[in-house]
């Protein structure tokens, strides 16, 4: 990829994640990234297609880092994709804000698809690791508030920094363990799945 045009998706991906896309100009991307206005346009149709391709930028760096090492205890492999998950979160703090800023559960079109793509790329990571072919719509529920949790405890993580980054993912693993735990009440073949993560 062309060098000025990532620049010009790193810029824009600092706006968006402590504003809102409306808030953010073609003229802020320019300044922000040391270009022209004109630039901006050669690369990008106009701010929404500006917008469009940073978020997928972001989605696709974290999705490279979400893919499983394998090769441990399910719960070992979901701990060490949560510190790879973190990484990201640390290193491209703009881009990790502005993906999930920009994609609150009522938004549609294409921004709501690349935020929706990557919970539905985590919930198959995790069900791979698990194991489980088809989960069950207990299962189910509880794998998709976890993966709601995880994005609001980075989210706050990095409002905050006032919690120590390896207390934080093992809080999200025993999270994990606990709402499975509440879910096996509900369901067999979740009280059997816990049983095998143990």
């Amino acid at each position: 990829m062309d060098r000025r045009r990532e620049e010009l998706m790193a810029a824009a991906l600092e706006l968006f994640s402590t504003r809102d896309a409306e808030d953010v100009s073609i003229d802020d991307v320019a300044s922000a990234a040391g270009a022209s206005r004109a630039l901006v346009y050669h690369y990008f149709g106009g701010k929404q297609e500006l917008y469009v391709a940073a978020l997928k930028s972001a989605a696709e760096q974290l999705e490279s880092r979400l893919r499983p090492q394998g090769g441990g205890r399910p719960l070992d492999d979901l701990a060490s994709g949560l510190g790879r998950y973190f990484d990201f979160v640390e290193e491209h703090a703009a881009g990790f804000a502005a993906l999930l800023r920009g994609g609150p559960a009522n938004r549609s079109g294409e921004v709501g698809e690349i935020v929706d793509g990557v919970r539905r790329r985590l919930f198959r990571l995790i069900q791979e690791q698990m194991g489980v072919e088809e989960p069950s719509p207990v299962l189910r529920a509880t794998l998709r508030s976890w993966i709601a949790s995880v994005e609001t405890a980075g989210l706050d993580w990095l409002e905050h920094r006032d919690l120590e980054r390896p207390a934080l993912e093992r809080m999200l693993v025993d999270q994990m363990v606990a709402l499975l735990g509440v879910a096996a009440a509900y369901d067999a073949d979740v009280a059997a799945l816990l049983e095998r993560l143990a």
